[in-house]
């Protein structure tokens, strides 16, 4: 097997994915050098929803406690019809180990990178990486000016956009899903539970954040392309434009919104090619899915959890990386198509609405379970115990 110990690795990117792969590698042993564009780890984004999959990893690298102190335990899911703010049905959430917690990126980014500096993960901010002269070398710049360093792995965890993704595997062109996409934050205390509002052609996401706050994530369909990527600035009346037909309650919380960012929803594929023996993507670098299933976050973390354990566990690093293609494939393009049959779903008009609506009331009567059932494969999954 791979001595960790003996091996150097250096990770591009410092989002959720990337730091849980630095503090995976990092805790059996091996040598975590990571590079992030951002000058600081500063308060970007808004809340993510952390589902029993990817908190099973969290626990397992020891950060339950912390996790606990940073995130509430959601309650339940309730599916509203979004034009007359009736509730279609509740299915709960509670009484899962470990919990499904709503909570702002930016506090478990803080959870991770601290978890990570204390394992030995040496974190450089501001690096802006090149491609290195090699694929054992990565070559960055910082303020300090130009640098070149050397590893026995590296791991691109950079994103949609990611440096790491067109070398080691050929790109296609994303193409435009027809959908913009608004991120707010507002005042207003609301129970533990995520509620989807539906309405004809949209649909609005919202969950409650520490402190009285509200995350709303709200989906528009239109033929009007907007740019990729969720902080570009907009107009908090082009949000509430979008959804004036709206049940008076949900018109009620979009009042609220003074700051919000809106962006383009764009297809990817699923990277064909993950490695090149020497480098390796992760997370979106890999595949990017779209924000309706509640699993960018949490795909990047089991990820990152998987490739350590898979190299560690492997007679080469070689090895190991195509143990993590083979492991990590088939799931991401389950929960992909999952994302993409959402995009669908909530967005149902005229008659195919009404009878959507009347099943969902007919399950949430009487099988409740069995909404959350469906997907045990995905929210049951422990990647600690599988690989």
């Amino acid at each position: 097997m791979v001595d960790l110990t003996a091996q150097s690795i250096a990770i591009v990117g410092g989002g959720i994915g990337g730091l849980t792969c630095a503090l995976a590698f990092a805790s059996r042993g091996a040598k975590v050098a990571l590079f992030e564009r951002a000058p600081t780890f500063k308060q970007v984004g808004a809340s993510i929803q952390i589902t029993p999959n990817a908190a099973r990893v969290l626990t397992h690298l020891g950060l339950d406690a912390r996790l606990a102190q940073a995130g509430g335990e959601a309650q339940a899911v309730v599916p509203m019809d979004g034009v007359t703010g009736r509730a279609l049905a509740r299915f709960d959430l509670s009484g899962k180990t470990p919990p499904y917690r709503f909570m702002h990126r930016a506090a478990l980014i803080a959870i991770l990178a601290e978890a990570a500096r204390n394992h030995g993960v040496k974190i450089t901010m501001g690096a802006e990486v090149f491609s290195g002269p090699n694929p054992h070398e990565l070559r960055f710049s910082n303020e300090t000016g130009t640098h070149d360093i050397s590893a026995d792995l590296v791991v691109f965890a950079d994103g949609l956009h990611s440096v790491g993704r067109p070398i080691i595997t050929p790109t296609q062109k994303p193409f435009f899903t027809g959908q913009v996409a608004w991120r707010a934050v507002v005042d207003h205390p609301d129970e533990a539970l995520a509620r989807i509002w539906m309405l004809p052609g949209r649909h609005v996401v919202t969950y409650p954040l520490s402190n009285g706050r509200l995350n709303i994530v709200a989906v528009q369909e239109r033929a009007q392309w907007a740019a990729e990527g969720w902080n570009h600035p907009d107009r908090p009346e082009n949000l509430r434009a979008a959804f004036a037909q709206a049940a008076p309650e949900l018109r009620e919380i979009l009042a609220k919104v003074t700051e919000v960012n809106l962006w383009g929803l764009f297809r990817h594929d699923i990277a064909p090619v993950w490695h090149d023996g020497a480098r390796v993507i992760l997370g979106d670098a890999a595949h990017p899915t779209l924000p309706f299933l509640a699993q960018g976050a949490n795909l990047a973390i089991e990820d990152g959890y998987v490739l350590a354990n898979c190299v560690a566990g492997a007679a080469s690093i070689v090895g190991g990386l195509d143990q993590y293609q083979t492991a990590r494939k088939p799931r991401v393009a389950r929960a992909i198509a999952a994302a993409n049959a959402n995009a669908v779903n909530y967005h149902l008009g005229g008659l195919r609405r009404r009878i959507a609506h009347l099943g969902l009331r007919g399950i949430g009567t009487f099988a409740p379970d069995a909404f959350t059932r469906r997907l045990d494969w995905l929210y049951e999954f422990d990647v600690t115990k599988s690989t």
